[in-house]
């Protein structure tokens, strides 16, 4: 910039000054050329390849007008061109202003003719026409044979139901948050769906039920990915042929079309991500405007689709990361302006932070509010949530539920590990299969509730009932050596040497004994965590652990899902380490005994920012617990960026309506041959600016030429002849859909993509 300075103080001072021979002293080393964006002579490479955008092509002096409440003068025409326009002011002589490089004006040169009214309007009557084709184009690609097929495909099953479970108000658990889902089922709602189809399986027809209305929601939200990324890219480049290169690219990819027609959170994500990015870029367009109308605007704009995109999958945190970078790379820029006062930067830094962070974080919070709100009636998902937790759902055993307090033996119950997503103490009458320890009956941990999960606690000398009326009531207290024979088998909780399934080093534990008669290996000592001996034991509120009397393992649940024999439920052991652990902490949660009164369990309800972390913690453990079943096909990581393979959505048979997500290659491959060629041409640019490197007008032209037209389409340059570019965009545009035709009708009769 020194030297670009220097170019204009010459070009105002040329009539005073003699001209200075040239040479190569001291002088000579200020020749060093900043490389700049074609279209933007004031923006360095180095803010380009940040991600920085220009602050609508204002140059520093611009804006120094802008700050002291002056209107700035108007500015035109292309990254070659030059012109001059005096400046008018009250407090001193016309300035001459020049844009373009290595250019000196004349005072008295004239400023081109504003084009006409009729023809800005014009202009602005094309564009809107131009968004409205690229906008109906989508619209049309993607509710094309919306209907077909009339039955589940692929993830569906899973989506569509938790929309159903929203319009029961059913309690559900899943890994993502509830954004997406609740937005399914109200447009399910909304389109008079009564939530009664079951989405068992794929495949399975619709019949009358009106499913229309959630594909219909999230084709219309895929829609609108297109004129998002047209105006993004216009945004960015102000090149038109590129905003309508991206916008057919996106329009004519089969990956993105098939994902935007079906009831998927994809999506519904995706809509978030690009609504984020365009909010962004908008902003960015109003930073010469601070804390005007627009600019508040698209900064709490973006803040609402960042809440919107985090609140659908987790994976939204990839745009909050690149808002964030721009917000610290925008901020540090901010900072450096010296003509900003300390209080100018503080409010900048206030707004960013109540739009980008307290607005986003307090939006995201709101969805688990409708979210446990809606849901509270007990579900499928209970088993996977705490005692406390449970306790709010209506229909739980234990909403509004009166139970004994202190445990007492006779008593039937069932033990839940605190650990969240462990489950309950289960067994069932499966036997070990060979090879596996002793075969012996299973014992696991399930998520669900169930018949298989009670337990009866006795003592481990006698077999006699405690509930007979002629035995006093004896409580079951911190250190005693019990029993626990299962209720459905009549098998005692059991443990030995023998290896447990998954775990090495750890011991099994089965169900063994005929009616409750075993052996010693069958004896557990309670105790309660932080207490002393002698003290009872509180349901729900006691925190406890079993010790194997014979070999002093602790009984635990390690967390990893058995095998097909298994059940694919949660393999329990009993671990020889004896350090505590939530995998080997339990608690009593059920509790049947007709000898002892109960007490209500409404002062043990959580409050909301319990529930809220909670919900977390188990959504975390839930993603990290996500693992290929047996014989289930699965892709590795780097498939989906080569479109190596793609993946069957429906259609088994040859006579089936089939659905297959594959990327459009064409789209696909050059997109990633043009950021390979973005990443290696701009390192070589910005390598070649921090050494210093005096490059030629010429090579300097055809480097960044080369850079925006492979690598980035959005930043076309207009520097070259029209037509080869206008033949080169058209063949690759009639080749993109033809590839897409091709995909999306296959040969197959009956058959669809």
């Amino acid at each position: 910039m020194l030297c670009a300075t220097s170019r204009l103080l010459a070009a105002r001072t040329a009539t005073a000054l003699p001209a200075q021979p040239r040479g190569r002293g001291p002088g000579a080393r200020c020749r060093r050329r900043e490389l700049h964006f074609p279209g933007h002579p004031e923006l360095p490479l180095g803010d380009f390849l940040a991600g920085r955008l220009p602050r609508s092509s204002v140059s520093a002096g611009r804006r120094a007008i802008l700050r002291r409440g002056r209107m700035p003068p108007a500015v035109r025409g292309g990254p070659a061109g030059v012109e001059l326009r005096p400046r008018r002011g009250r407090c001193g002589p016309q300035v001459t202003r020049a844009v373009g490089p290595d250019v000196a004006a004349e005072p008295t040169a004239r400023s081109p003719k504003r084009p006409a009214r009729g023809s800005r309007r014009f202009e602005a009557a094309g564009r809107w026409a131009l968004l409205a084709l690229v906008t109906l184009l989508a619209f049309a690609t993607r509710f094309h044979r919306l209907d077909e097929p009339p039955h589940i495909c692929w993830d569906e099953t899973h989506f569509g139901k938790m929309g159903s479970y929203y319009i029961n108000r059913t309690f559900f658990f899943d890994v993502h948050p509830p954004l997406g889902k609740m937005l399914i089922g109200l447009a399910g709602y909304l389109s008079g769906y009564d939530g009664t189809f079951l989405f068992q399986k794929p495949g399975d027809k619709y019949e009358h039920h009106n499913y229309m209305g959630m594909r219909g929601f999230c084709a219309f939200l895929g829609s609108l990915l297109v004129p998002f990324a047209y105006l993004t890219v216009l945004e960015l480049s102000k090149s038109l042929p590129a905003a309508l290169l991206t916008a057919a690219l996106l329009t004519f990819d089969t990956g993105c079309l098939t994902l935007s027609q079906y009831i998927l959170l994809d999506p519904i994500l995706m809509f978030f991500i690009m609504a984020a990015m365009l909010s962004m870029v908008k902003y960015n367009s109003c930073a010469d405007r601070p804390f005007s109308a627009p600019w508040w605007f698209w900064l709490s704009l973006t803040g609402i689709n960042l809440a919107g995109a985090l609140g659908v999958k987790f994976v939204g945190l990839f745009i909050i990361l690149q808002v964030g970078w721009n917000t610290i790379s925008d901020l540090w820029h901010l900072f450096g302006d010296l003509s900003l006062s300390v209080v100018t930067v503080g409010k900048h830094l206030t707004a960013r932070i109540l739009c980008l962070i307290v607005l986003p974080l307090t939006l995201y919070t709101a969805t688990y509010a409708v979210h446990f709100m809606v849901l509270n009636k007990s579900g499928p998902g209970d088993g996977f949530f705490s005692s406390a937790f449970q306790a709010r759902l209506s229909g739980n055993n234990l909403h509004n539920a009166s139970i004994p307090e202190h445990l007492a033996y006779g008593s039937v119950i069932t033990v839940k590990n605190v650990r969240m997503a462990m489950g309950y103490l289960h067994s069932h009458r499966h036997l070990y299969p060979e090879g596996i320890g002793a075969r012996q009956q299973q014992v696991t941990t399930y998520l669900h509730k169930d018949y298989n999960n009670l337990w009866i606690i006795k003592k481990h000398n006698t077999n006699a009932d405690p509930l007979d009326p002629s035995f006093p009531v004896e409580f079951v207290r911190h250190g005693d050596i019990i029993r626990l024979e299962h209720k459905e088998t009549s098998r005692n909780l059991h443990s030995h040497y023998h290896e447990a399934p998954l775990t090495r080093k750890h011991y099994q534990v089965t169900g063994y004994g005929i009616n409750g008669t075993g052996d010693s290996n069958d004896f557990w000592r309670i105790e309660v965590v932080n207490r002393k001996f002698g003290n009872r034991i509180k349901v729900l509120r006691s925190r406890i652990r079993l010790i194997h009397l014979v070999t002093g393992c602790v009984l635990g649940s390690s967390g990893k899902v058995l095998p097909k024999w298994g059940w694919e439920q949660l393999e329990v052991t009993c671990t020889p380490y004896l350090k505590e652990t939530l995998n080997s902490i339990w608690n009593v949660e059920d509790h049947i005994n007709p000898k002892l009164p109960n007490i209500s369990l409404d002062v043990l309800q959580p409050t909301f920012p319990e529930i809220l972390l909670e919900s977390h913690m188990v959504m975390i453990r839930g993603n990290n617990g996500l693992k290929p079943k047996d014989n289930e096909f699965t892709s590795k990581p780097w498939h989906w960026p080569i479109n190596y393979q793609g993946l069957r959505f429906s259609g088994i048979n040859d006579t089936d309506f089939r659905v297959y997500l594959l990327g459009n290659p064409v789209v696909w491959w050059l997109n990633l041959l043009s950021i390979a060629l973005y990443l290696l041409l701009g390192s070589i640019i910005a390598v070649a600016m921090q050494r210093g490197a005096c490059l030629p007008a010429e090579v300097e032209g055809i480097l960044w030429d080369t850079l925006l037209r492979l690598c980035a389409w959005s930043l076309a340059s207009s520097s070259l002849a029209r037509g080869i570019y206008a033949v080169g965009l058209l063949s690759l545009l009639l080749g993109t859909a033809y590839r897409s035709q091709l995909l999306y009708h296959p040969s197959t009769p009956a058959a669809s993509l």
